[in-house]
């Protein structure tokens, strides 16, 4: 296995990005083994022993999938530098486009709640008119 990093100077941010995310998924994943070994019986050994080994092989395994995909790995590794490559010529809209946007969506989000509602309420109304629909006198309609 070589430890020399296939195309060091490219793709810094993705493969940054990508080895604090995959880090903090290990972690976590080693603190969830900890904790679900802690009330585990393991016989004569001790749980603070299996939940070190268990803890520290998932963090030692989750360093060594990241190595080989991040910096060993030749597909993946170009994956990730072309994939900064394309970011690099995203569009990105501006605050005011950002902000109309989002004003338009929650407004319409609104606009369709309040149809629904009405709707709601109507139906509501004739169905307990005809006697299909039976709502309790502290619900107020």
């Amino acid at each position: 296995m070589s430890s020399i990093i296939y195309k060091s100077g490219q793709g810094y941010w993705t493969r940054l990005m990508t080895v604090i995310a995959g880090g903090l998924m290990g972690v976590l994943g080693a603190y969830w083994l900890w904790d679900s070994a802690a009330t585990a019986s393991w016989g004569p050994m001790r749980a603070i022993y299996v939940q070190a080994i268990l803890a520290l092989g998932t963090c030692a395994l989750t360093g060594w999938l990241l190595w080989k995909f991040v910096a060993a790995s030749h597909r993946s590794v170009d994956f990730l530098v072309a994939t900064e490559s394309e970011m690099k010529k995203v569009n990105w809209s501006t605050r005011r486009e950002l902000v109309g946007s989002s004003v338009v969506v929650i407004a319409s989000s609104l606009l369709i709640a309040l149809f629904c509602l009405g709707f709601d309420l109507f139906f509501t109304r004739v169905f307990t008119w005809i006697k299909v629909l039976q709502i309790d006198e502290g619900m107020g309609l």
